[in-house]
């Protein structure tokens, strides 16, 4: 039973989410580059495993 707790994928990670009122424009925009790098970082792991499943499909693909 130990090693299925093991196995669990765990919970993903929040970004965490900053009171917006206090910061000024530069320090938004700023906020905003952080965020745009962080969804390009998923992009990119996305289209990753997407290539990947497409090589492991086309590997198994039945004649």
């Amino acid at each position: 039973m130990l090693q299925d707790e093991d196995a669990a994928p765990k919970p993903r990670a929040r970004l965490e989410r900053p009171v917006l009122d206090p910061l000024g424009v530069e320090e938004l925009t700023a906020y905003i580059a952080e965020l745009r790098a962080e969804i390009a970082r998923a992009e990119a792991e996305i289209a990753r495993k997407a290539t990947h499943r497409s090589a492991a499909d086309a590997f198994f693909r039945r004649p």
